[in-house]
């Protein structure tokens, strides 16, 4: 078995260090590409037009010089480019909760999100408070994985991964919770303000909106939170809608 773990927080983040260790208990065949800096929000983006550093920490650890999702192009299109792409991709532990809107802004969510592009089963796992560091919490963490992976037939469809959430203590219950909102940068502080230019910031943080069954609503219960995203979520609309289109261009 072959894990590929990545992280948006930077590679001397010690979430990234906490997923390699738990991917060590589950094979030796590990392998760590992290951005060689924390990187905020940064989405799913990747990094055409300039050039790009792999640089080697240690035994297949890699520093990138790209984005969260550049890691992983890097290391399936170059690291394991002449041998077997990874059975598993293991992204975080992210310092902060990845929640509502975070699936569109999450570096973390990305990296698994692109890991579903090369048909590789991911998981992105997330908490608000530090990492856990004690044996009495890494090992139900642990357990749980296996469990994932056990199971991974259940889950691990095309384009779909797993996101968990960590709550304050561990062990805690398993819980599938849904998606709810929780908007960060809905305030932005003005710096100066001129005829000709504003400087601005936007504010940190979210408001906490919680409703009963997402995300945050399991995580205050102190339960661990399962979603299983896809990131094909087209919707339809009906037909009579589609004709009125028609009749409009005719």
């Amino acid at each position: 078995m072959r894990i590929l773990v990545c992280n948006d927080d930077g590679f001397e983040a010690p979430g990234v260090r906490l997923m390699a260790r738990l991917a060590h208990a589950m094979t030796p065949d590990v392998w760590v590409v992290a951005p060689d800096r924390k990187w905020t929000a940064a989405s799913h983006q990747l990094s055409f037009d300039r050039d790009l550093t792999l640089t080697r920490k240690g035994e297949r650890a890699y520093a990138c010089s790209g984005a969260p999702a550049d890691c992983v192009v890097a290391a399936m299109t170059i690291l394991f480019a002449d041998g077997a792409k990874p059975d598993l991709v293991l992204a975080g532990v992210n310092d902060k909760r990845n929640v509502a809107e975070d699936i569109a802004y999450s570096g973390t969510m990305a990296i698994a999100r692109e890991a579903t592009f090369f048909g590789v089963p991911a998981i992105a796992i997330s908490r608000g408070v530090p990492a856990p560091a004690e044996s009495a919490e890494l090992d139900p963490l642990l357990r749980l994985l296996r469990a994932l992976w056990k199971s991974r037939d259940e889950w691990a469809a095309q384009g779909h991964w797993l996101s968990l959430n960590l709550p304050g203590a561990l062990p805690a219950p398993v819980v599938q919770a849904h998606v709810g909102s929780d908007k960060l940068a809905t305030a932005c502080d003005v710096l100066t303000n001129t005829p000709e230019r504003i400087d601005y910031r936007i504010r940190r943080g979210r408001p906490g909106t919680s409703t009963p069954g997402d995300e945050n609503a399991q995580i205050a219960a102190g339960h661990i939170t399962v979603v299983r995203h896809r990131w094909y979520a087209d919707t339809p609309v009906s037909d009579a809608t589609v004709a009125a289109w028609n009749d409009a261009v005719a």
